[in-house]
């Protein structure tokens, strides 16, 4: 019997929250048992973005403090299948790049790419700069991904929440993960 997946999701201070509720509401009929860890500047634009705390949002089991070093997260031999950070600020994408562990999102993510685990970095800034750049490229070649939130407009979206929808999708996707109601490109197509 296959175990259910259990994934970590990090919140820091990037613009874009309304991503993060899109994934927990597209996980929220599946058996993924999700973690998170909030940054401090997270909690504020969740607040500022989507009047919410990280406690509030639906369908995350627990919640770890960014400063606790003795957390789960923190260590190897937790059971985490992936990590996404999502929004991904600059300033964690250089932490991830260059190995700085400040706080447990930036430990935590370097456990993921140092046990060969899915690591996705949602990062939200523009325009990237060359810094940004050679620091995604790094987390790339250390193993994790770039995915920025990037909807797919194809799918012609009437809103922003259905906008970010379709990112969660590929974020899903992305963490190994089947969801029956998620959109690829070309399934709707009549054979010919």
């Amino acid at each position: 019997m296959e175990k259910d997946k259990k994934i970590l999701l990090a919140v820091t201070g990037a613009s874009g929250m309304l991503f993060v509720e899109a994934l927990l509401e597209v996980l929220s009929d599946t058996s993924v048992i999700v973690h998170g860890i909030c940054s401090s500047s997270g909690r504020k634009v969740l607040e500022l973005e989507q009047g919410r705390t990280p406690e509030s949002l639906p369908g995350v089991t627990k919640w770890f403090d960014e400063k606790d070093f003795a957390a789960a997260p923190a260590s190897g031999s937790s059971t985490y299948d992936g990590m996404v950070i999502l929004p991904c600020t600059t300033g964690t994408l250089a932490a991830v790049a260059n190995g700085f562990s400040i706080n447990l999102i930036h430990r935590a993510a370097d456990v993921m790419l140092k046990e060969r685990r899915r690591l996705l970095l949602a990062v939200r800034e523009t325009p990237f700069n060359r810094t940004h750049l050679e620091n995604m490229v790094k987390v790339h070649d250390a193993g994790g991904m770039i995915i920025p939130p990037l909807p797919a407009y194809y799918f012609k979206p009437q809103s922003l929440a259905e906008a970010a929808r379709t990112f969660a999708w590929k974020i899903v996707a992305e963490l190994g993960i089947d969801i029956k109601e998620a959109k690829h490109w070309g399934e709707d197509e009549p054979e010919s």
